[in-house]
């Protein structure tokens, strides 16, 4: 059904139950779920000649996520685009690019990242940052830190050739959190999410806690 929908661009449900030899409730049943699941969305057909009695009749028509299910050349397309940028650019042509592309995604989230002082509230707006952006991303707390785990990840299976994606990625969370992250699965591995460790305690208390353990009362740090 959502073929059809993809193949003739607009039609209706009596069109679509004549082509497949179903019922016209059974049909409007399934576009009706279509529609509540965001892969389709109705309009009236225009209508032709002297205007009849009742409801013009419906065209249904397949959304961006309708498309979606039937896949795109994208990821083709993007991983030959740098395999050639990194043919005659080099490997740090490529983490340029993904150094580019990530503070594209995070950089209108900064300042509500970095206003935060709290590790595990700045995680979350971290995540609430990421979701917004299409990672459907969330938090969880694990004894001295919390997991950011990211869901969804749209260059899954770029990033599986090019781990610089992944690399430039946790850097940046990194920078954002004001704290030392660690990956720990990705889904360009093929794990189920992309996990990534962040400590409760910023880089910077850390660095305070290790000096005061070296240095001796009364005692000069070098």
């Amino acid at each position: 059904m959502a073929r059809l929908l993809l193949e003739r661009g607009e039609v209706t449900a009596a069109a679509i139950a004549e082509a497949l030899g179903l019922s016209p409730t059974a049909v409007r049943r399934h576009l009706d779920a279509l529609v509540a699941d965001g892969e389709a969305y109705t309009r009236d057909a225009p209508r032709r000649g002297q205007r009849g009695r009742g409801r013009p009749a419906k065209l249904f028509l397949l959304t961006e996520s309708g498309r979606a299910r039937f896949g795109h050349a994208y990821d083709d397309l993007a991983i030959s685009a740098l395999r050639f940028l990194a043919e005659s650019g080099g490997e740090q042509a490529v983490r340029a690019f993904a150094e580019r592309r990530v503070a594209t995604l995070v950089d209108p989230h900064r300042e509500a990242v970095t206003a935060i002082a709290d590790p595990a509230a700045r995680a979350e707006a971290l995540a609430t940052a990421l979701t917004r952006e299409g990672y459907a991303a969330s938090t969880r707390s694990v004894g001295i830190g919390e997991q950011l785990c990211q869901h969804h990840c749209p260059v899954a299976h770029v990033a599986a050739e090019f781990p610089q994606l992944c690399e430039v990625e946790t850097a940046v969370f990194a920078d954002l959190l004001g704290t030392h992250v660690q990956r720990l699965a990705t889904i360009a591995n093929g794990d189920a999410a992309c996990t990534t460790h962040v400590p409760h305690v910023p880089d910077q208390q850390r660095a305070r806690r290790t000096t005061a353990r070296e240095v001796p009362d009364g005692g000069k740090s070098l």
